[in-house]
């Protein structure tokens, strides 16, 4: 599993020291050397599990899908955020964590909608 992209559908095969990585900077992690670059990328699908390769000098829309099992594998990646937040239980089963926004109806606006004294002395 990659640390840097939470949501990487394919490892790649790197040309300099032929491993298999989930980014390039996985790569730079373990590695000491620069990620080679090559015109011609192999890829393994981490749905169907099977390894292709792709001509990047002429890479259309039609090959960000695996040939095998057509897991469409170029989407926006997802990035691990610093937050800070509780865990508690799924709310489903106890909702005493959630904050409702809802704001009370007030007594007086209550009252001014059914109230006739309120507004006798306008009706003539």
């Amino acid at each position: 599993m990659c640390k840097h992209i939470l949501n990487a559908q394919v490892s790649i095969r790197a040309p300099c020291c032929k491993q298999w990585y989930d980014c390039a900077e996985c790569h730079a992690e373990s590695q000491t050397h620069a990620l080679a670059r090559t015109t011609e990328m192999s890829f393994m699908c981490k749905k169907c599990k099977k390894a292709f390769r792709k001509d990047m000098t002429a890479y259309e829309e039609s090959d960000e899908y695996c040939p095998h099992c057509d897991n469409h594998y170029v989407i926006d990646a997802k990035t691990p955020q610093a937050m800070i937040k509780v865990e508690g239980e799924d709310v489903r089963v106890d909702a005493r964590m959630l904050k409702d926004d809802r704001v009370k109806a007030s007594k007086a606006l209550d009252d001014a909608l059914f109230d006739d004294d309120a507004f006798a002395d306008r009706l003539g």
